[in-house]
């Protein structure tokens, strides 16, 4: 890439930078109004435009729809012949349009109107027709295209995105979405993974190797052996995990009469532990940073062992 490409690509960024400074500066008590309309709707928001308005809306739609905010697209074109029954009076519209003028959004607008459903316009020029009629405008910043010849949809499409973002973000932390509710919303691919907690991949129940405090330890390297999980707890009388037998405790136990030993007598006290609300991420870390190379963690609650998870287990779910 020789200097020219540089210098065209730094001036297409500053152009929109400046463009989002100027949406900044230009902030008001509208957003605070559109986001009180999104959040106390009864339906779902709808978002629709043409063109790269349209493209953008689509993914404004999906960021609200994965962030709390029930949410869809609704294609101009295709709502003018059937898709305008896919709204209720009790939804929200969200109609992108740069210029205010684009004709297409013409039948959604006059459907708002004529049913009373809320419209929230999101244009540069408060005078266009879409500025006009929009219950709540947001107003995108009048600052040209970082194209050089003007036309092309550049700044004006970044400057949309990001309102979308922030309409997300905001109703995100009013609603006090959490990474829970974040995962239901992304069960596959990386993020979904990433998001599983302990209690999504651990081990309980029988499947948990577990013993009394004074089993001889054949007994317990017999339930270790049965359970493959490389490792057998040790509990007290009452039920809370006191120590933890592993491959390694072991080999470092080696003798001729290792077997006429109780579990006790071998076993690791006061195992590193987890929750089971924790992410399954975090319990990878917590193994690998232990500094004696853990492949497996108990998970407990009060105490006592309610599961446990091992290091393959994470692996085989895609977390990393």
């Amino acid at each position: 890439m020789d200097n020219k490409d540089i210098l065209s690509a730094k001036r297409t960024i500053d152009k929109e930078v400046e463009a989002l400074r100027m949406m900044e500066d230009e902030l008001n008590g509208t957003l605070t109004q559109a986001l009180d309309l999104m959040q106390n709707t009864k339906g779902r928001v709808i978002v629709t435009g043409m063109g790269k308005s349209g493209h953008v809306g689509s993914k404004i739609a999906a960021t609200l729809a994965s962030t709390g905010t029930p949410s869809f697209f609704v294609h101009p074109g295709e709502a003018s012949h059937g898709d305008l029954g896919m709204l209720t009076k009790d939804d929200v519209v969200l109609a992108i349009s740069n210029s205010g003028e684009t004709k297409e959004l013409s039948d959604i607008i006059l459907y708002c109107k004529r049913y009373n459903i809320p419209l929230i316009a999101i244009s540069k020029n408060p005078n266009s027709t879409l500025g006009k009629m929009g219950d709540i405008l947001l107003k995108l910043p009048d600052d040209g295209e970082a194209c050089p010849l003007g036309l092309a949809p550049t700044s004006s499409t970044t400057a949309t995105m990001v309102l979308g973002d922030i309409l997300a973000v905001c109703l995100l932390e009013r609603r006090g979405f959490s990474k829970t509710d974040f995962r239901q919303r992304h069960p596959g691919g990386k993020l979904g993974s990433y998001l599983l907690k302990v209690s999504d991949l651990m081990h309980k129940d029988k499947e948990m190797p577990l013993v009394k405090t004074g089993t001889p330890l054949q007994t317990a390297l017999l339930e270790m052996t049965s359970k493959m999980l490389g490792c057998v707890g040790i509990v007290s009388n009452d039920n809370k995990l006191i120590g933890i037998i592993t491959d390694g405790d072991l080999r470092r136990n080696l003798s001729a009469d290792m077997l006429t030993k109780t579990a006790d007598d071998i076993m690791t006290h006061n195992p590193k532990c987890v929750g089971p609300d924790i992410l399954a991420a975090e319990a990878i870390n917590t193994m690998n940073t232990t500094g004696k190379g853990i492949t497996q963690l108990f998970v407990v609650e009060d105490q006592k062992p309610i599961g446990i998870i091992h290091m393959h287990d994470c692996l085989r779910a895609g977390v990393a």
